[in-house]
């Protein structure tokens, strides 16, 4: 009689948990298709990384992930509107978290306060951005480049597109004595064109486009602006290397609305640090000169705070006042 009551007792808890099971799971995460938020235009470097994301969180998941690409304003368009979603989890935005950090210098009123509007997921790679000119000068070294666009003062020309690249551009002149324009262009392939066609002496890029078109002989990359050079491009000198004091370590983040649930928070992270810890991962990120990186969402939310305040320090050097 006692083992038949302790059978039932048994029975009657796993069909308590077996109800229970999915509405935690339903809790961690509602039901819906996911939507991954890219603040740049399809076909860019950007958006070539959340595509990738997308397709490795399909199975994972078990769900719909759908790329939303929402361009503009230097990829504050996509903040903002991430930023005042649903705090479910659904829409995520992946992008640089410098972009985050520079938002609070680059502009008299950001659109979004970045460290308290988000709940970083962790982290995905550290990357750098590029200083290249096209491979058919004879120019193969910062000091070249420099010796040659100094002399033409106002009339050299140079491309840029993201804030990283703006505030590269900046430190570049700064640290050199120039007097070279800045062209600002919504796309890297524009940048690269005009570069290739003579438009502009020299452009600072993304890794993506950078790296490809340097692999395909079309550009040569002189500098990358990591403070160290990168495991995935270790020919690739840095701007210190060369005489020009720069740190601007670059890194990517899912991102979820601050009041998301830490539950949520969690699953999401768990999700997206099994994608960057797959080999096909690694290959994907060595291709743009990008080293995987995985840190904790706490980890993550203090490098922010870190790269606001650093980011100060580079629109000084690189004598930037804010916009707007």
């Amino acid at each position: 009689m006692r083992a038949w009551k302790c059978a039932t007792l048994v029975a009657v808890v796993w069909a308590v948990l077996a109800v229970m099971a999915p509405q935690a799971r339903a809790q961690e995460l509602p039901a819906g298709d996911i939507h991954l938020i890219c603040g740049f235009p399809a076909g860019t470097g950007a958006d070539t990384i959340v595509r990738f994301y997308a397709e490795k969180l399909r199975p994972l998941s078990g769900r719909n992930i759908i790329v939303e690409n929402k361009p503009g304003a230097g990829g504050n368009i996509a903040i903002e509107y991430v930023a005042k979603a649903k705090p479910d989890g659904l829409t995520i935005l992946v992008t640089d978290a410098t972009s985050l950090a520079s938002n609070m210098h680059l502009f008299k009123r950001p659109p979004v306060e970045s460290v308290n509007a988000f709940q970083l997921l962790g982290s995905i790679n550290r990357q750098a951005f590029m200083l290249a000119v096209d491979a058919k000068k004879p120019i193969r070294t910062l000091a070249e480049l420099t010796a040659l666009v100094k002399p033409k003062g106002e009339k050299a020309t140079y491309a840029t597109t993201a804030p990283p690249s703006i505030v590269m551009g900046a430190i570049y002149k700064a640290g050199a004595g120039l007097q070279a324009v800045e062209v600002n262009y919504k796309r890297s392939s524009d940048t690269v064109n005009d570069l290739l066609g003579g438009a502009v002496d020299y452009a600072v890029i993304e890794p993506v486009f950078a790296t490809a078109q340097h692999r395909q002989g079309a550009l040569r990359v002189l500098a990358v602006s990591s403070t160290e050079r990168l495991a995935a491009a270790p020919d690739l000198p840095t701007m210190n290397e060369q005489g020009i004091r720069m740190h601007l370590d670059l890194w990517w983040s899912g991102m979820v609305p601050a009041k998301t649930p830490r539950p949520v928070v969690e699953q999401l992270h768990k999700w997206f640090n099994q994608v960057t810890a797959s080999e096909d991962a690694r290959k994907f990120l060595n291709t743009f000169a990008s080293d995987p990186w995985m840190v904790s969402p706490d980890e993550a939310q203090a490098q922010l705070q870190k790269e606001v305040q650093s980011w100060g320090d580079y629109m000084r050097i690189a004598k930037i006042e804010p916009q707007g």
